[in-house]
């Protein structure tokens, strides 16, 4: 795993130590992403300078340096992420030209030399695999950028005051004396929409993220690019595709694809490890790795003293069982808020799930002992497996038939009840409430439901779902209009989806690369630590999507298939329970030991600089979040979290 950069100039003018001065700056803002080496290659002629970080993961030697030069002289590569089948594609290789011979075993030469022969898009197809990397082609002075299938990787890219760029992450792009980027007022409505800036927005004009499953042609002599997809999600995701299987069938297959995938991801020359959360996803990669290991699997998990928030008595239970060599750590609130002021930094860009502190505390955790770590991110979005998606489909099965009015009343009725009358009522719920409908933070849960009973449509309820402000335009200091993401106007989106199977689309194509992926990235990245994610295979991604939807949500039970396979190697009672996630007290945060670092950001004065914000509707959300009347934590993190990446960028 490393850290890549690059820029084209259009200007030629630079001689060579002024391209590798420029061009390792650029590199050496990446440090975590690739502690164990650097590299610059650099063509005066050209105007182009590739930099590279390295964390050595494969072939720890020299021969695994980058930037790499194919063996016929014509490619220049760096790239980020692990190719799975790199021993399989090497072989097919040496078959096609038998006086091929490698320097060494990095996946990366053998990528390269797949490019050389095959060309890009074939290369592509044949990989298994998370990356994001660049080609130059000196014959041609075609740069070639690509992303994997899922987006686990991260590319930026763009022209800029007539400069081509492309990094693992912003901060690089800083380095470069024409780099004089303006905040994108659309990417920003979409952030505090969603939480996070979605592909294949930044939050730069001029600069985009590429978006999974495409590669990019840079033509330096015509100073164009073209985005090409190689693999489609709406392709995959075809209602048409779905096969008429039985669950026996289903299992064999799912849980034939699944142990490759974890086999493949278990190569490594330094030590390797996985999460462990005690729940589903987790606690499969986890049982798969151990059935495949000569050794006990290390593992990590962290836990809280509230019990609420608390899954780490949980994910020991499971590694007692598993026989994993298990290592948790109790995170105090001092040492999550201790956390906080590395965030604008680590993230590099307006990122707002506060579940991002616990992921790098975990990560940090992980990297004591390992320098890899399985995770079971992905669980969810194929396989059914969050609430809204049962919780969802049902309530819009019940609102439609309701005249809209009358629901926008109710919700106005709902909304005017403070977080004390929803607690206050709740125990009376949870007398009666089945234990899988239990609910953590039921008066945050209410007033979400309050505002989703206006919604027109089945896609307009998913929205108001997964939105944290409802009117984001409104709190820009400029008239914008907020952009409709492609994903929610694709084919796949059509009536013959399920409105489950919908929302799970949607999460593949939106959440889950740009907030999940993105979170796992930026905080494993951040301390070194290399994170693989067996679930996301594109084998078992497009495998789940010909499994039937009752495979998947059975009877209100999510992941069904999954728990299947799981009961083969733990026993179900360890890990029915509701689910929890990375949640945080964010909320008693702010009213509490992060009060006066909030108020400073959310001052009249900070939300004034630079003319960006409306500060009236963002002062009047944290004087009623202070006052009690409702929970804004989600809406004024979103706020803080821009404000101290702005702070954090302009120094």
């Amino acid at each position: 795993m490393c850290g890549i950069s690059g820029f084209l100039n259009s200007d030629l003018s630079w001689d060579a130590s002024r391209l590798e001065q420029v061009t390792r700056q650029m590199a050496d803002q990446m440090i975590s992403r690739g502690p164990d080496d650097s590299g610059v290659w650099v063509d005066p002629a050209a105007g182009i300078g590739l930099g590279f970080r390295r964390l050595a993961i494969i072939d720890l030697s020299e021969h695994g340096h980058q930037p790499m030069v194919s063996a016929c002289g014509r490619f220049v590569i760096v790239f980020n992420g692990e190719i799975y089948n790199a021993e399989d594609l090497r072989r097919e290789l040496v078959v096609e030209d038998p006086t091929l011979r490698f320097r060494g075993h990095s996946d990366t030469e053998v990528l390269l030399q797949g490019v050389s022969i095959w060309g890009i898009e074939k290369a592509l197809n044949k990989t298994i695999g998370m990356f994001a990397f660049s080609v130059w082609d000196r014959e041609s002075k075609r740069l070639f950028l690509a992303r994997d299938r899922l987006g686990i990787k991260p590319l930026y890219y763009g022209i800029h005051n007539e400069t081509f760029y492309f990094a693992s992450e912003l901060k690089p792009l800083k380095q470069h004396p024409k780099f004089n980027p303006q905040i994108n007022f659309e990417a920003l409505a979409l952030y505090f929409r969603f939480n996070y800036v979605p592909a294949p927005y930044s939050i730069f004009s001029d600069i985009h993220k590429l978006n999974p499953g495409t590669y990019l042609i840079y033509s330096a002599l015509e100073k164009e690019f073209k985005e090409r997809a190689y693999w489609s999600l709406d392709e995959i995701a075809d209602p048409e595709r779905v096969e008429n299987m039985s669950l026996d069938g289903a299992l064999s297959g799912l849980e034939s694809i699944l142990s490759d995938s974890v086999r493949k991801r278990m190569v490594a020359d330094v030590p390797l490890g996985a999460f462990l959360s005690g729940g589903v996803d987790s606690s499969l990669v986890v049982a798969l790795m151990q059935k495949f290991s000569d050794r006990r699997v290390k593992t990590f998990s962290i836990g809280f003293e509230d019990g609420s928030y608390n899954e780490a008595v949980h994910a020991a239970s499971v590694a007692k069982h598993l026989g994993t060599d298990h290592t948790e750590l109790y995170v105090s609130p001092q040492m999550a808020l201790d956390v906080v002021p590395q965030l604008s930094s680590l993230y590099d860009e307006p990122f707002a799930d506060s579940s991002q502190i616990p992921t790098y505390i975990v990560s940090k955790l992980a990297r004591e002992s390992v320098a890899v770590a399985l995770s079971g991110d992905g669980g969810d979005e194929l396989f059914a497996g969050y609430n809204r998606y049962a919780w969802g489909d049902k309530l819009w099965g019940g609102l439609k038939h309701i005249p809209r009015p009358f629901r926008r009343l109710s919700g106005r009725g709902l909304g005017a009840l403070n977080p004390s009358a929803w607690d206050s009522l709740y125990p009376v719920y949870e007398a009666i409430a089945p234990a899988k409908y239990q609910l953590r933070n039921p008066a945050d849960k209410a007033q979400k439901f309050a505002g989703i009973l206006a919604s027109s449509s089945s896609m307009d309820l998913y929205q108001r779902l997964v939105s944290h402000w409802r009117e984001p335009t409104s709190l820009i200091a400029r008239e914008v209009a907020e952009p409709i993401l492609e994903a929610f106007k694709s084919r796949s989106n059509g009536s013959d989806c399920s409105f489950i199977e919908r929302m799970m689309y949607m999460d593949l194509r939106t959440y889950l690369p740009d907030d999940i992926l993105t979170k796992v990235d930026r905080a494993s990245m951040g301390v070194s630590l290399e994170a693989r994610v067996p679930l996301l295979d594109h084998r078992v991604v497009e495998y789940a999507w010909t499994i039937p939807l009752r495979f998947k949500l059975s009877q209100g039970q999510s992941k069904y298939i999954l728990r299947k396979i799981l009961y083969q190697y733990v026993p179900q009672q360890l890990i029915e329970r509701p689910k929890m996630g990375f949640a945080l007290p964010v909320g008693d945060w702010l009213k509490g030991p992060l009060r006066d670092w909030a108020e400073d950001l959310l001052s009249t004065e900070k939300l004034r600089v630079g003319g960006l914000l409306n500060f009236e509707p963002i002062r009047e959300k944290w004087l009623g979040h202070l006052s009690g009347k409702a929970n804004f934590q989600a809406e004024l993190w979103s706020i803080l979290m821009f404000q101290m990446w702005r702070e954090e960028w302009e120094h």
